[in-house]
C-alpha cells in the first residue's frame, strides 16, 4: 500500500465502524507491515457514538482509525467565537408526572387524531382497494399498506394519500410501460407507426396489462389535479391545515413565526418518502405559499436500481443543494443525507422534524445551524417521555464527552470488542480467512466476497427477455451459493457450500468467500481479483498480461527516418532494365536492389540482378561525374523539364552488348548536353524515334514527325492551325517569343520540322496488376511545326530515353519491394507475397494506384477472428460480457499502436507521393556521399494512424498469402493476442469427447450440409439465456465466436469478388450481410432455428412468432437494401451466430471447412451484395445537403405518446423548420432513417413547400464555405447530428469520403515553371543562339 500512497484522510471519520466503507480500507490497512503503512488523519464533529461509555468509543475508534483522537485544548474561547453555537431558550417542559426537563428549545405538538372528518371522503385509500391486488402483479402491498399508516400518523391524511399516489402511480405507470414496450415491441415500421399515432391507447395495446393495473391506472388518473401541478400551468390545489396533523401544523406555525426576507432552514426526517411528501405540502399550505420554497434533499436508497424506490441520483443531489445555496429554495427538507458531508451555509432555523437515534445524528444536525443567530428546535409529542430522556442524555453528556477528548488518559487498556452493539460473533470472526493473490496482493475478505460475486453475475449479457443474473444463497448457519447456469462452468462449478458458521450472514459470506476463491482458480477472475478489465481504455496489458506501452505521448503526426536505398555509396551497383524483353539501359545504385518487374506506359519492365561497378581506378571520379551528367540530362529532357542541383543517388546509364556500362555513349552524349543543331544525316529513318526540343519552349520534348521542307517561316498558315491568326509561322513565332522587347532572330527562309509533343512522366505511380495506369488517359498526338534553326535534337537513342520516361515507376518499384523484404526481415514476418506486402506498407496519402486501406479491412476481420479464438479458448470459464471486454482490448487502436511502435514499424512505411515534378532520388545530406556505410534513411511524415491501419493490413496481406495458418504467424510476431503461431486444428482439435447429435438436429444437419461429431455443442448453441439449463450453458460463448467467423468470412467473400472496391465499398457492403435481419433471415428461412431454439419466456416466444412471418417474405435485396427498417428479436441473429461458432469449434477450427459451409448457407444473400450499393438514408441525407451548401439541418427527438417514456420519433429540421416528422418507430435509430429517407425525398421535390431553395438561406454562404474547405480531422463519434453545427460537420466528412471513394488517384499538379518559358528579359542581351544555351542551362542548372 505504502508504494503508492503516504497519507490516507477520512473526513467524517467517526463511520470507521462495523462495516463500513472506511472500516474495510483499514482491515486491509492493518494486514500491511507496520513499518510500511501510509499515515492517516480523520476529520469529524462528533467521535463518539455511544454517550454512556465515551471513553470506550473514542477507544473503538483510535484502534480502527489506528490514530490518537486529538481536541482543542488551548484558545478555546477564540474558536468559539468563529463557530457559535444556536440560540438556547429554557422551557419548563412537564412530560410526566415525576420529570421535569430544562431544555433548549422544544416545540410540543399534540398527538394525531384516529380521523380528519374535513377530509374528503371519497379517499385514494379506499378507492384504489389495495388489499384485493392479486399477488402475481407484483405489487408490495403490506409494506406500502405499512408506510401508508405511518405517514398518515406523522402527517395527516393528505400527506400519506399523497405518498399512496406517488407510489403506487410509479410502479404503476413501470409495470404498464413494460406491457406496452412488450406489445409494440418488433412491429413493422408501418405497424408501430399506426399504433403510435392511433390516439389513446387501445385495447390492443393493453392486452397483457393486468385487468387490477387498469383499474388502479384509471383511479390514480382521476386523483391527478388533486396531487399535482395542473397541467395548464395554474397554481395546484392549497391545503387546509384541516388535513395535516397536529405535527405539520406546528411546523407550519413555527416556520411562519421565524420567516425573514433572508431566511433559510432544515427540517430533518427520518424517512424519504416524509421528505418528499413534506416538502410538497409546506408549499401548498395557505399560510407558508407565499413565503417558503421547499424541496427535499435526500439519499439514493438501497435500492437505486429499482426505478419505483430510488432517492435522489448525485445530479440531483446537487442541483438541490445548488438552489439552497443561491437561495432560489429557502428550505430543505431532508434525511441524515445532510447531516454531514454536504457544503451548505449557516441556516438560520434547524428543526429535528423526527427523533434523533444516536448521538452523532443529534450533534451534526444541529451542527447546521452554526450562525449567531442560528436556532436549533426539537419537535416532541406530548407525553413522549423517553424521546425526552434521551435529549435529556444528549445534552447533559455533551460537555462530559468533551472533557473525555479532551482531558483522559489516553493509556486506556486496549478494547477487546469492535462495538457493544455489533451483530457479529466474536467466535465467527475469529475464524475469517483472508485471501492474497501472489503475483498482485489483490486481497480477498468475508466482506468482499459477496460484493464480487454480484459485479460477476452482472456483467453477464442478457437481453430484455432475460432476468438480471444475480448469485443465490440457500441454507442457515450453513449456506450454499448457486451462480447462474450463464456462467460457462460445469454444473459442479456452480454450486459452493461454505463452512459453519454461527450466523445466517457469516455464513453467506463464509459460502461467498470459498466461490470467489475457487473461480479465482478456474481464471473467472483475474489476479486482480476483478471479473473484467475496463472496455475504457485505461488497461496496461493484453489478455495475455503482455504490457502496453503508454501511446498518449505519440504524436499525431510522426517525423520518421524510413528505410530507403537511395544512398550513393563507395560501391555502385548495376542493374540491367528490360524492356519487353530487350536490355534497354542500366540503373546505377548504391544500393543492390532486388529484381523487379512492372508495365509502364504499356510496356513490360524487368531488372535482373544487380552486379558491381568496377570503375577504372584513375578515372572513378569523372566516370561518376560522367553518369550523374548524363542522367541529369536525360532527367531534364524526360522527367522534370528543369535542372536538379543536389547529387543523385541513382544513375540511368547506356549499356554495351556485354551488358557493362558505355561510357563512349555518356562521353558523347555528354559533350551536347543541351543536344544538336547539326540536323545533317537526319532522314525519314529517324521519323518517330528522334527526340527534339524547341529552345523557345524548354521541357516540352517532341518526337520528330516528319522534316518539312515544304513549308518556310514566311509561309501563311493553314485555315484552322493555331498560327492562322497571323499572316506567316514567322509573325507568330516572333510574336509567341517576344519578351520584354527582347525579340527573336528567326530567318524568313529555311525548313521547318513537324513533331508530335509528348508528355513529360511526371507520375511515379504504377499498377499492381499490370495495367495501364487509368489515371494518366492516353490522347490522339497532336503535331506542331518550328523552324527548324531553333530546335536541338537529343544525343540519346530511342530505348534510352523510352527508358527514362519510364524511370520514375522503375524506381518507386524499386523502393516498394526493397522495402517490403527489408520489413519482411525487420519484422521477422512470414513470406508475404511481394506486392501484397508492398500493398500493407503503403499510405493512402501517397495517392497510388493502390494503399493498404483494403487490406486493412481484411486485416480486420482476421485480427477479430483471431483474438476471439485465442480467447474463447484460453479462458474457457468466462461469460462473453468477459470476453467481449477483453476481445476490445486486444484489437483497439492504442493496442495495435503500442505494438507498432514497439517493432519501429513506422520505419517501413511508404508515403512517398506520386508527383515527380521535383526529382525526389537525390542526396540531401553531403554527409551520406560516398559513403562506405551509408544510412538508408530519409525523413518522413505521415500521421500516428497510419501505423495501426499498416498493422491490420500485415495481418490482411499474411491471410491473403497463406491463409488462417500465415495471419497467426504474423500477428505473433507483432504482438498481439493470437496465442502463439501454432495452428488451432493442433493448438485446439481433438479436444472434446465425441457425442452423437439428437435426432431433433437433423434436418438442421442436412441444411447444413455438415454432420456433427460433438452433439452437446448443438445443445449449447440452441439454448437462450431464458432456458436455464443445467445441462448446458447458454448459447453466448458461441455466438461470440460465430460473430468474429461470419464477419471474417462476408470480409474474405467481397475482398476476392470485387477487386477493385474501395475499403469504404467493402465495410459498407459488409455490414449489410452480417446485419441483425440478415442474419435472422438466415436463421429462419434457411436453418429453422426458430423452431430448434431452447427459451423460457413467453414474451420472447410470442415475438419471435410474430416476426418469423415477416422474415418470410422479405427477399434477400430488400434485406440488402432495407434491412435497417426491419427490427428482428435479437435472438433469431445471435442463435445463427451461435450455430456457425458451433460447426467451427466441431470441425477443429478449420476455417476453410467452416467458410464453405457459411458461403454455402449464406450463398443468395451474398450474392445480392455489390460495391456501389447506396449508403443508408441519413449519410445520403448529409452528403445531398452538403453538395447543396446549407449547413442549417438538424435531427430532433420525441416520444411518439408519454405512456411509453422513451424516444421513439425523430424529425428533420432545416433553419428551425420541421419538414419531415415526428416519424415514429421500435427505435430511434430506424426512426431516424426513416425520417432521413422521407426528408430527402421532401426537400429535392420541386413541388414540395419545404423544397431546399424554398427553406434554406445558406445560398450566400456557400461560396465562401467552399472557399474555405478544407479537409477535417474530427472523430465523428463525437458529434451531433442533433445540433445543425454537428449535422453540417459530419455531412461534410461524408461529402469527402464519398468524392474520395469515386476519384482516381490525384497527381500534383505540374506548376507553372515547368512549362519552360523563361523570361528573356533578365537575360544579358548577346547572340540568339547564346541566349538558348543559358536558357536551357539554367534550367538544368548544371555546372559547364
Amino acid at each position: 500500500m505504502s508504494r503508492q500512497v503516504t497519507l490516507i484522510v477520512f473526513d467524517e471519520c467517526h463511520h470507521t465502524r462495523k462495516n463500513h466503507a472506511y472500516n474495510g480500507i483499514m482491515r486491509e490497512y492493518f494486514q500491511t507491515p507496520a513499518g510500511s503503512r501510509p499515515k492517516i488523519f480523520g476529520m469529524t464533529a462528533s467521535p463518539i457514538w455511544n454517550p454512556k461509555n465515551a471513553a470506550e468509543s473514542l477507544a473503538t475508534l483510535e484502534r480502527n482509525l489506528d490514530a490518537k483522537v486529538i481536541a482543542v485544548k488551548e484558545h478555546i474561547d477564540e474558536l468559539s467565537g468563529h463557530s457559535p453555537k444556536p440560540t438556547e431558550v429554557h422551557l419548563n417542559l412537564i412530560v410526566s408526572s415525576t420529570v421535569l426537563i430544562k431544555y433548549q428549545i422544544i416545540q410540543v405538538y399534540p398527538a394525531p387524531p384516529i380521523k380528519y372528518p374535513d377530509y374528503p371522503s371519497k379517499s385514494l385509500r379506499r378507492l384504489l382497494n389495495l388489499e384485493d391486488t392479486p399477488a402475481e402483479i407484483g405489487i408490495p402491498v403490506d409494506k406500502i399498506l405499512t408506510r401508508y399508516e405511518v405517514t398518515f400518523y406523522s402527517l395527516g391524511p393528505f400527506g400519506a394519500e399523497l405518498f399512496l399516489y406517488t407510489e403506487v402511480k410509479q410502479r404503476v405507470s413501470q409495470m404498464i410501460q413494460d406491457a406496452l414496450d412488450s406489445s409494440m415491441d418488433y412491429l413493422t415500421p408501418a405497424q408501430y407507426a399506426q399504433t403510435a399515432r392511433a390516439g389513446p391507447l387501445s385495447p390492443d395495446t393493453l392486452k397483457n396489462v393486468p385487468q387490477k393495473l387498469k383499474e388502479l391506472h384509471r383511479t390514480l388518473e382521476s386523483f391527478r389535479d388533486f396531487f399535482e401541478t395542473p397541467e395548464s400551468g395554474s397554481d395546484p390545489m392549497p391545503i387546509p391545515m384541516s388535513w395535516c396533523s397536529p405535527k405539520v401544523r406546528k411546523l407550519a406555525e413555527t416556520l411562519f413565526e421565524r420567516y425573514t426576507d433572508s431566511f433559510q432552514g432544515i427540517i430533518f426526517v427520518e424517512q424519504r418518502h416524509v421528505a418528499t411528501c413534506l416538502a410538497v405540502i409546506l408549499e401548498r399550505i395557505p399560510l407558508l405559499a407565499h413565503v417558503i420554497k421547499s424541496e427535499q434533499l435526500v439519499g439514493h436508497g438501497k435500492d437505486a436500481a429499482k426505478a419505483h424506490t430510488k432517492g435522489m441520483g448525485t445530479r440531483n443531489q446537487q442541483d438541490t443543494v445548488k438552489m439552497f445555496r443561491e437561495r432560489a429554495i429557502n428550505v430543505l427538507v431532508a434525511t441524515s443525507v445532510a447531516e454531514e458531508g454536504l457544503d451548505f451555509p449557516a441556516c438560520d432555523l434547524v428543526i429535528r422534524f423526527d427523533p434523533v437515534q444516536h448521538m452523532v445524528g443529534y450533534v451534526q444536525s444541529r451542527g447546521r445551524a452554526r450562525h449567531k443567530t442560528s436556532t436549533f428546535i426539537i419537535m416532541l409529542q406530548e407525553g413522549a417521555q423517553s424521546q425526552a430522556e434521551r435529549y435529556l442524555q444528549f445534552s447533559q453528556s455533551e460537555p462530559h464527552l468533551k472533557q473525555v477528548y479532551q482531558e483522559r488518559d489516553f493509556a486506556l487498556k486496549a478494547i477487546v470488542e469492535e462495538e457493544e452493539d455489533t451483530h457479529d460473533d466474536p467466535e465467527d470472526l475469529a475464524e475469517r480467512e483472508r485471501y492474497v493473490v501472489p503475483s498482485t496482493g489483490a486481497v480477498l475478505t468475508y466482506t468482499s466476497a459477496i460484493g464480487l460475486l454480484n459485479h460477476l453475475c452482472s456483467l453477464i449479457p442478457r437481453d430484455k427477455f432475460t432476468p438480471m443474473h444475480v448469485p443465490t444463497y440457500t441454507g442457515d448457519v450453513i449456506a450454499t451459493v448457486h451462480l447462474p447456469s450463464s456462467l460457462p462452468l460445469p454444473a459442479d462449478l456452480l454450486v459452493y457450500e461454505g463452512p459453519p458458521r454461527r450466523s445466517k450472514k457469516e455464513a453467506k459470506r463464509a459460502a461467498a468467500f470459498l466461490a470467489v476463491k475457487s473461480l479465482h482458480a478456474l481464471n473467472v477472475f483475474d489476479d486482480y481479483l476483478l471479473p473484467t478489465k475496463s472496455a475504457r481504455g485505461r488497461e496496461n496489458e493484453d489478455s495475455d498480461g503482455v504490457p502496453i506501452g503508454d501511446v498518449a505521448k505519440v504524436p499525431d503526426v510522426l517525423d520518421v527516418r524510413v528505410r530507403d536505398p537511395w544512398v550513393q555509396g563507395r560501391t555502385l551497383w548495376l542493374h540491367v532494365v528490360y524492356v519487353d524483353g530487350r536490355p534497354s539501359a542500366g540503373v546505377v545504385t548504391g544500393t543492390p536492389l532486388p529484381p523487379v518487374e512492372l508495365v509502364a506506359s504499356d510496356l513490360f519492365v524487368s531488372t535482373d540482378e544487380p552486379r558491381e561497378v568496377v570503375l577504372h581506378p584513375r578515372h572513378a571520379w569523372s566516370q561518376r561525374r560522367a553518369m550523374e551528367d548524363y542522367t541529369r540530362m536525360g532527367l531534364w529532357w524526360c522527367i522534370t523539364g528543369r535542372g536538379i542541383t543536389l547529387p543523385l543517388t541513382c544513375y540511368l546509364v547506356p549499356i554495351d552488348r556485354d551488358l557493362k556500362i558505355d561510357f563512349e555513349a555518356i562521353d558523347l552524349a555528354v559533350r551536347h548536353l543541351f543536344g544538336s543543331y547539326n540536323w545533317e544525316g537526319v532522314g525519314e529513318e529517324h521519323y518517330g524515334h528522334l527526340m527534339y526540343v524547341n529552345n523557345k519552349e524548354a521541357g516540352h520534348p517532341m518526337i520528330l514527325h516528319k522534316l518539312r521542307p515544304d513549308i518556310t517561316p514566311s509561309m501563311r498558315p493553314p485555315e484552322g492551325s493555331r498560327e492562322s491568326a497571323f499572316p506567316t509561322y514567322r509573325d507568330f513565332w516572333i510574336h509567341k517569343y517576344t519578351r520584354k522587347g527582347f525579340v527573336p532572330i528567326i530567318s524568313k527562309t529555311g525548313p521547318c520540322v513537324e513533331g508530335v509533343v509528348i508528355e513529360r512522366n511526371a507520375s511515379s505511380s504504377y499498377s499492381l496488376e499490370n495495367g495501364v495506369d487509368p489515371a494518366s488517359p492516353r490522347q490522339n498526338p497532336a503535331t506542331v511545326i518550328f523552324p527548324l534553326e531553333i530546335c536541338r535534337w537529343a544525343l540519346m537513342p530511342e530505348h534510352i530515353y523510352r527508358t527514362f520516361f519510364i524511370l520514375p515507376e522503375l524506381c518507386h518499384r524499386a523502393t516498394d519491394v526493397w522495402r517490403a523484404r527489408e520489413a519482411r526481415v525487420a519484422l521477422k514476418l512470414p513470406p508475404i507475397a511481394d506486392d501484397l506486402l508492398v500493398q500493407a506498407l503503403t499510405l493512402p496519402s501517397t495517392n497510388a494506384q493502390f494503399n493498404n486501406q483494403r487490406l486493412e479491412t481484411l486485416g480486420d476481420a482476421v485480427l477479430k477472428l483471431s483474438a476471439v479464438v485465442h480467447l474463447y479458448n484460453r479462458y474457457p470459464h468466462r461469460h462473453e460480457g468477459q470476453l467481449d471486454a477483453m476481445k476490445r482490448v486486444s484489437v483497439a487502436n492504442r493496442t495495435l499502436l503500442a505494438r507498432g511502435v514497439e517493432r519501429s514499424l513506422e520505419r517501413h512505411l511508404s508515403s512517398e507521393p506520386q508527383s515527380m515534378r521535383m526529382w525526389r532520388y537525390v542526396i540531401s545530406s553531403e554527409d551520406d556521399l560516398f559513403s562506405a556505410h551509408p544510412s538508408r534513411h530519409a525523413p518522413r511524415r505521415f500521421p500516428r494512424k497510419s501505423m495501426q491501419d499498416c498493422m491490420e493490413a500485415l495481418l490482411g496481406a499474411s491471410f491473403a498469402t497463406g491463409g488462417i495458418d500465415m495471419a497467426l504467424h504474423a500477428g505473433t510476431v507483432l504482438g498481439v493476442s493470437f496465442g502463439g503461431p501454432t495452428p488451432w486444428n493442433i493448438r485446439y482439435g481433438l479436444r472434446m469427447p465425441k457425442s452423437e447429435p439428437s435426432p431433433l438436429f437433423l434436418t438442421l444437419q442436412e441444411a447444413l450440409g455438415y454432420r456433427f461429431d460433438h452433439g452437446q455443442l448443438l445443445l449449447e448453441a440452441v439454448t437462450h439465456p431464458s432456458f436455464g439449463s443445467v445441462d448446458s450453458s447458454s448459447y453466448q460463448r458461441l455466438e461470440f465466436l460465430g460473430d468474429a467467423l461470419i464477419d471474417m468470412v462476408v470480409t474474405e467473400y467481397l475482398y476476392k469478388k470485387f477487386p477493385e472496391a474501395t475499403s469504404g465499398q467493402l465495410s459498407w457492403a459488409r455490414s449489410r450481410a452480417v446485419c441483425g435481419t440478415a442474419l435472422a433471415s438466415l436463421a429462419v428461412n434457411r436453418l429453422g432455428l426458430h423452431k430448434l431454439l431452447l427459451i423460457n419466456n413467453v414474451e420472447l416466444s410470442i415475438a419471435i412468432s410474430r416476426y418469423v412471418p415477416i422474415l418470410e417474405e422479405i427477399s434477400n435485396e430488400e434485406i440488402i437494401l432495407d434491412g435497417w427498417k426491419h427490427d428482428p428479436p435479437k435472438a433469431l441473429s445471435d442463435v445463427f451466430e451461435s450455430v456457425m461458432g458451433a460447426l467451427f469449434v466441431d470441425c477443429d477450427y478449420n476455417y476453410d471447412k467452416a467458410a464453405a459451409v457459411i458461403e454455402m448457407v449464406m450463398d443468395d444473400l451474398i450474392d445480392a451484395l455489390r460495391p456501389d450499393l447506396p449508403r443508408d438514408p441519413v449519410s445520403q441525407l448529409m452528403v445531398w445537403v452538403a453538395k447543396a451548401g446549407c449547413r442549417c439541418v438538424s435531427f430532433a427527438k420525441s416520444q411518439s405518446r408519454p405512456e411509453l417514456r422513451r424516444h421513439d420519433c425523430m424529425s428533420v429540421l432545416v433553419h428551425d423548420v420541421v419538414v419531415v416528422g415526428p416519424v415514429p418507430a421500435p427505435n430511434v435509430s430506424m426512426a431516424k432513417g426513416l425520417a432521413a429517407e422521407e426528408a430527402r425525398r421532401v426537400l429535392d421535390d420541386p413541388e414540395s413547400p419545404h423544397h431546399l431553395s424554398r427553406v434554406c438561406v445558406c445560398a450566400e454562404e456557400k461560396a465562401a464555405a467552399e472557399a474555405a474547405k478544407d479537409k477535417l480531422d474530427v472523430d465523428k463519434m463525437q458529434l451531433d447530428d442533433e445540433t445543425t453545427e454537428g449535422f453540417a460537420t459530419l455531412a461534410r466528412i461524408l461529402l469527402d469520403e464519398v468524392e474520395e471513394s469515386g476519384r482516381p488517384p490525384a497527381l500534383d499538379p505540374v506548376d507553372d515553371a515547368m512549362d519552360g518559358d523563361i523570361d528573356e528579359g533578365d537575360l544579358p542581351a548577346m547572340e540568339d543562339e547564346t541566349v538558348e544555351e543559358m536558357e536551357v542551362k539554367e534550367m538544368m542548372e548544371v555546372d559547364a
